[in-house]
């Protein structure tokens, strides 16, 4: 069976990359944009520096910001009316993944309609149409929903998070410029980060982890340990290095899948609107230790890339808790929560189990899990 690898087709990276926006909309023939940002970006004045670029270029747009931090079914059928209230032709994303995620389901929805049905788009849609053209400006180092054909989308009706897949979703271009994330304060600096970390190590440990993605995502954890610390210092190296870090794990996890690690992690967005890298962040070591049998040497690389000196002394055991040290080390260091105790209500444990073995993320495991197993990982948490 032929592995598949799919890439957004133009990235910009490093300071004053929204400069670009102007010349790519251009050269594109592109007339309207649908601006797609949330209402802190928009009343921090974030937003305004790529609207600034807009006007400068006498580019014509309309901003749409009613969007969640996990943006809902509402969120995105809001932003159908507005594009097609704009007469827009493309849309911009600016924001982290609530903004590029509700941009990518706008924009399959007006080119597929008959997937307007939100909940249609769930799993592997079989859409027939790519998305109207999507530019995306991440203004946090974690997602990189803008090389990702994921999005996830909240089903608040019934306390769920619909995780979508779809090739036809991926931006056209994406805009990596440090400069949109220097604004981040250090809370959501680290838990995006670690979002970042944990794309990186989950899409490198699950089943369909090939060569290509290996490269990926073991360079993704090399830059995200060394720079994550300094980003949250908010240093310029830090910043820029975690921009780009953060989209090197996307290259690869978009490609090959996640883990259980974020299919736990998803409901606890969905039910207590918990911030997704802080859940991802606390999981991702104890899943690591329940993972570690079905994973080979694996651990012995991710230690390496994370700075662990020493590895080629060490036993199979040995090298497997140094990698989760390392990520329990620099979790710490950088302000996350060691566990779920103040999140998860323990009477709420069997319903999150079931959601997280139903989340599209849970088959790409290492290893073969049950809802029990699952339900002993948040218990052990707690």
């Amino acid at each position: 069976m032929a592995n598949r690898f799919i890439l957004n087709e133009t990235s910009y990276h490093g300071a004053g990359a929204i400069g670009s926006i102007a010349e790519e909309v251009k050269a594109r023939g592109l007339k309207k944009a649908l601006v797609c940002s949330d209402p802190d970006l928009v009343k921090f004045g974030v937003t305004k520096k790529v609207l600034d670029v807009l006007d400068g270029a006498g580019l014509a747009y309309s901003l749409y910001s009613n969007i969640k931090p996990n943006p809902t079914i509402e969120n995105v059928q809001a932003g159908v009316a507005a594009y097609k209230d704009a007469e827009a032709d493309y849309l911009i994303a600016i924001g982290g993944g609530s903004s590029m995620d509700t941009a990518k389901a706008v924009g399959i929805i007006i080119a597929n309609p008959e997937f307007s049905d939100v909940r249609s788009l769930e799993g592997v849609a079989d859409t027939k149409n790519k998305s109207v053209p999507i530019l995306a400006v991440p203004t946090t180092a974690g997602t990189a929903a803008e090389v990702t054909i994921n999005y996830v989308i909240t089903d608040v009706e019934n306390n769920r998070k619909m995780v979508c897949v779809d090739p036809h979703d991926i931006p056209v271009v994406a805009f990596v410029d440090p400069d949109m994330m220097e604004s981040m304060p250090k809370g959501l600096t680290a838990a995006t980060g670690m979002d970042a970390l944990t794309h990186a190590i989950e899409g490198y440990i699950t089943a369909g982890a090939w060569e290509l993605s290996d490269m990926f995502h073991l360079k993704a954890i090399e830059i995200i340990s060394r720079s994550l610390r300094g980003a949250v210092n908010n240093t310029k190296e830090g910043r820029a290095d975690m921009a780009l870090g953060q989209y090197v794990a996307g290259m690869g996890f978009s490609n090959v899948g996640l883990g259980i690690v974020h299919s736990m992690a998803h409901p606890l967005g969905a039910l207590y609107d918990t911030p997704h890298g802080v859940a991802n962040a606390i999981i991702l070591p104890t899943v690591m230790e329940y993972n570690a049998d079905a994973t080979g040497d694996k651990y012995k690389y991710i230690a390496q890339a994370m700075g662990v000196k020493g590895t080629e002394n060490m036993s199979q055991e040995e090298y497997r808790k140094a990698a989760v040290d390392a990520v329990k080390q620099l979790s710490k260091d950088v302000g996350i929560p060691a566990d779920l105790k103040e999140i998860v209500k323990e009477e709420d444990i069997p319903f999150l189990a079931q959601s997280a073995y139903d989340d599209a993320c849970r088959p790409g495991n290492p290893k073969e899990t049950s809802v029990e197993d699952i339900t002993a990982l948040y218990k052990s948490l707690l």
